[in-house]
């Protein structure tokens, strides 16, 4: 399950080591890491990495398959889980040391910036291969956070981006050895601890003001 710890003025939520999916129960976990960085004072900044092969790979649809009367509901907490990170009053970096597929990879468009390992792992958003239509919460998420030509590609054909590709598509702002992410990511964030505060929550909140309405409208989550 996520865990929060502090190093100096960077807060790592370490999301765990299996696949990482949208469970309620991890998704629970990760709002109260959110709620506890919220409680701190002063200069700080998040960086979310994992442990293992995924950084994430994105709903539970083993859970969501055995809970069809929650479909509604269950979306509103990832679409919440999206525009929270969107919004928050911080710096906030993903550090992907495995695969980021789906809703994980969303996840990380949440975030200001991300590092990613080179060598290994990949950024892939399938739901053309899966059937799932993006929900237009998830799209403006996505619409909004890379660039045209990028999301285009992404969206229609299910590509799979390795580190190098993911960089030069500008899905990521850094492509790293494997051993090394996590400390860049935190020295990333280290760097912008001082921007932490409301004219940085509101910068974001009006900078993504669209998007975030678009998250968090209960009439458009299928």
């Amino acid at each position: 399950m996520p865990t929060l710890d502090r190093h100096d003025d960077v807060f790592v939520l370490d999301l765990g080591d299996g696949e990482n999916r949208h469970h309620p129960d991890w998704i629970a976990a990760v709002n109260a890491a959110l709620d506890e960085l919220d409680k701190a004072d002063g200069p700080r900044a998040l960086v979310t990495a994992a442990t293992g092969k995924f950084f994430s790979n994105g709903l539970d649809l083993d859970w969501l398959s055995a809970h069809r009367d929650q479909h509604r509901d269950y979306l509103a907490t990832v679409h919440e889980l999206f525009a929270r990170v969107l919004s928050l009053p911080v710096i906030t970096v993903a550090a992907m040391q495995g695969h980021a597929f789906a809703a994980g990879a969303m996840l990380t468009l949440a975030h200001d910036f991300r590092v990613m390992r080179a060598d290994r792992g990949f950024w892939c958003l399938p739901e053309v291969d899966i059937a799932m239509p993006f929900s237009p919460g998830m799209a403006a998420l996505i619409q909004a956070r890379l660039a045209p030509q990028a999301a285009h590609e992404a969206m229609l054909t299910g590509r799979r981006y390795g580190g190098a590709d993911a960089q030069a598509a500008g899905i990521v702002d850094r492509a790293v050895p494997e051993d090394v992410v996590r400390d860049t990511a935190v020295q990333l964030a280290g760097s912008l601890t001082g921007k932490a505060g409301d004219t940085l929550g509101a910068i974001k909140a009006r900078m993504y003001a669209p998007t975030l309405a678009v998250l968090r409208d209960i009439t458009a989550r299928d």
